[in-house]
């Protein structure tokens, strides 16, 4: 049989296909996860468990590879082991930030609309170790395209946190993820899409059908769960605080979609009847609820549905915004904040801790500043479980589509290895995380140190 250029070719653009496709499908790989040799002994340490109250004074703790393998007050043999002396100092897991956006902390809103996305994912490297450096081991990134950041990361490239990504928002026209201009619409379905939903920042839905494809196109491109926008927003300038977005069939549609991807929805909503609806259709994470009442906390307890909140005030950290209209919603909703507290402490709702650091470097950098605010309504044993082994309960409700097999937020034998070593005790001065630069001595995340101040 004779074979042609013609048949050599095809058969290598098959070959380079199928290449191209399984590295595309294929879960991402921990570079730490290869080297199962690798060993750390930590000595001397009192340990917060992420889960418990009291400190468990005097222990050692062997990590071997990306693993939490033992943990005694007696001696542990560790030939080979990196020995780090506690000193009496604090070791818990590294905090979870449950709602972070790793494209959108860093730059303010009018150049992330007109910047070309590849020098984006190049200007997002740097924000991203930063936010391992503080203490941040794990983020559960609440939409935009992150995934270059993500996969750089999770094949050693660069340094950052393990994201669960969201990938793009979906969004009705008019409605929180509608970015485009003010005379893009009526729109002219002969048209391509805009560059935001070309680059999968955002993608505009209205319909069960198109819905229905657009989150299939999501969960596709790798997100571990769905972020739809449900209610209004701040930053965005067509839709008023008070808008319920999407109608009761096309909330359900996104969410009947992440189940069949066994998986879940996180809604963006302030407002209680935007809550209610869309926990009816399914949603079970609900992010800001600035706006919840009485009655719709007691529904989101009945439904197990998370709150995902933030900690947000008109203080001297208030987000800042490049539009009066914007500054004036911001004020309006975060007074709001402390009825939503009271009503879902009274009901026991599930409660996650999250930045939502926007636009603002200087912010970003107050990240753990953002988590010792949450003593003035909680304690602090109460406000450092949330950012760990609480905050890990909600982000592992993605099932299958978990990236990062293994118990997170915690230390404990069998779990992977994101450990933060605390100069003092953080459940007697949360003020500690404020300031990680100075009081995080030692930051791991899967087995790996990522910083160490004390050799």
């Amino acid at each position: 049989m004779r074979v042609t250029a013609s048949v050599i070719k095809m058969l290598s653009m098959i070959v380079l296909g199928v290449i191209f496709f399984s590295l595309a499908v294929s879960p991402p790989v921990s570079a730490v996860e290869a080297d199962t040799n690798k060993k750390t002994l930590f000595t001397n340490v009192n340990i917060f468990d992420g889960e418990n109250e009291n400190l468990i004074p005097n222990v050692n703790v062997l990590i071997e590879g990306n693993l939490i393998k033992k943990i005694s007050t007696g001696a542990i043999p560790a030939q080979g082991a990196t020995m780090i002396d506690g000193g009496g100092r604090t070791l818990m897991p590294g905090l979870i930030d449950a709602h972070w956006h790793c494209m959108f902390n860093f730059w303010p809103i009018s150049k992330v609309m007109t910047s070309d996305f590849g020098y984006h994912s190049i200007a997002a490297v740097k924000p991203a170790e930063d936010t391992l450096l503080r203490g941040f081991t794990t983020v559960r990134d609440a939409g935009g395209n992150c995934f270059p950041i993500y996969r750089a990361i999770n094949e050693g490239i660069i340094n950052g946190p393990r994201i669960y990504p969201s990938g793009a928002y979906i969004s009705q026209t008019g409605g929180h993820g509608d970015f485009r201009g003010p005379l893009d619409v009526p729109e002219n379905p002969g048209e391509p899409l805009d560059y935001l939903q070309r680059i999968g920042h955002t993608l505009i839905a209205d319909g069960v059908p198109e819905v229905t494809k657009r989150t299939r196109e999501v969960l596709r491109m790798g997100a571990t769960q769905v972020k739809a926008m449900a209610g209004g927003g701040v930053s965005s300038q067509y839709d008023p605080l008070d808008v319920t977005q999407y109608t009761f069939g096309e909330m359900k549609a996104i969410c009947d979609v992440a189940k069949t991807w066994n998986t879940y929805v996180m809604i963006h909503v302030n407002t209680s009847a935007a809550i209610q609806q869309w926990v009816k259709a399914g949603a079970m994470s609900v992010e800001h609820g600035f706006f919840i009442d009485e009655p719709t906390a007691r529904l989101m307890a009945e439904k197990g549905v998370w709150w995902s909140m933030q900690p947000l005030m008109n203080d001297e950290d208030a987000l800042k915004f490049e539009t009066p209209a914007s500054t004036a919603k911001y004020i309006q909703v975060v007074s709001g904040l402390e009825d939503a507290i009271k009503w879902t402490k009274k009901y026991n709702v599930k409660t996650a801790f999250g930045t939502d650091m926007l636009f603002d470097p200087e912010m970003a950098a107050k990240q753990g500043k953002f988590l010792a605010k949450l003593k003035r309504w909680y304690t602090p044993y109460e406000a450092l479980k949330m950012a760990t082994h609480d905050n890990a309960q909600l982000i592992k409700m993605c099932g299958p589509r978990d990236p990062y097999p293994g118990e997170l937020g915690v230390v404990k034998e069998g779990a992977l290895a994101d450990l933060i070593l605390v100069d003092g005790n953080p459940l007697e001065n949360l003020d500690l995380v404020a300031d990680p630069e100075k009081n995080f001595v030692v930051i791991m995340k899967d087995g790996k140190v990522y910083k160490n101040t004390l050799r």
